[in-house]
């Protein structure tokens, strides 16, 4: 068998997220029957991470094993041929057998819009929140992540992870427009629901309902219900995932 990397982008609208579920259509299920399709039999795929439904991704990676080795250029085109609009592949890369496309990623990075008036071209990859939001207290309450490794206060209830812990390597809030901006945040890893829950009660910081001390307090807490609601998912873009440069060949 030979393993391979495939690299694509999805808006997760129409998803319940990324991994194969049952009574529920993902994207991981469209793409493995469009790859059985090609192949003429199932290659699973195994994904970086999950994302939630509606939650988007400009690059999400996934690995899978093939009975032969293939021309990379002519899967993705055939794939971009019978996928449906909304999920497209950028490249295929082939990798040592071992590779990992969960387990090996170094880093992640997701952004979170928000825009602080209506807009008609926004409605769909964008929070609106009421002008007054105070950014600059919500990125003082951002730095504090790099300060912790244990986001139990971030997480989905009941995972099936062995850990919390995660490493925020950035967090800030940035103006992308007159009326947008936009939080990236980087880390190791990410728990379920985490960036949702973070820029809930983020957001709770910058409308005064939370201090930013207070927000230290949620994280100490390591309680899901000390922290504020969960963002809305089609807000989200899974926009980067990082791998070493040796597990490539």
């Amino acid at each position: 068998m030979f393993r391979y990397f495939i690299y694509f982008s999805y808006d997760g609208a129409a998803y319940h997220g990324w991994q194969v579920q049952p009574n529920a259509v993902t994207v991981q299920q469209v793409l493995e029957e469009s790859l059985a399709k090609l192949v003429r039999q199932p290659v699973p795929l195994v994904g970086a991470g999950r994302t939630d439904a509606g939650v988007n991704a400009a690059s999400m990676v996934a690995h899978g094993d093939f009975p032969c080795e293939i021309d990379c250029e002519q899967l993705v085109y055939k794939l971009n041929k019978i996928l449906p609009p909304d999920i497209a592949v950028s490249s295929v890369r082939r990798v040592k057998d071992d590779a990992h496309a969960r387990f090996d990623a170094v880093s992640r990075r997701y952004n979170y819009r928000v825009v602080t008036a209506k807009s008609p071209f926004a409605r769909r990859y964008a929070c609106r929140v009421m002008p007054g939001v105070d950014f600059d207290a919500m990125n003082r309450a951002a730095e504090i992540l790099y300060e912790y490794t244990d986001f139990t206060s971030f997480s989905k209830l009941h995972t099936d992870v062995k850990t919390n812990n995660c490493k925020v390597k950035y967090a800030a809030w940035r103006k992308v427009g007159e009326n947008e901006w936009v939080f990236e945040i980087e880390a190791d890893r990410f728990l379920r629901n985490m960036v949702r829950a973070i820029v809930g009660t983020l957001l709770m910081v910058g409308r005064g309902k939370m201090t930013v001390d207070g927000f230290r307090e949620v994280i100490e807490k390591k309680s899901r219900c000390e922290a504020g609601d969960s963002a809305l998912g089609e807000a989200l873009f899974l926009v980067s995932v990082e791998y070493p440069e040796d597990i490539f060949l």
